[in-house]
């Protein structure tokens, strides 16, 4: 019985870290993609605002 609740609770605690590195991965992802993105977006309404 032990070590059947000692496998459950070392599963449970991988499984947060697990989910620990994905928001961290997904996080990086957001802010590498976020960059270049909002610098397009602003050279954008800079030329549009020009055109005006």
């Amino acid at each position: 019985m032990l070590k059947v609740l000692a496998k459950i609770r070392r599963d449970h605690g991988a499984t947060m870290v697990e989910y620990g590195l994905m928001v961290a991965l997904i996080a990086v992802i957001v802010l590498v993609a976020v960059g270049p993105l909002g610098q397009a977006i602003s050279a954008l309404f800079d030329d549009v605002t020009g055109h005006l």
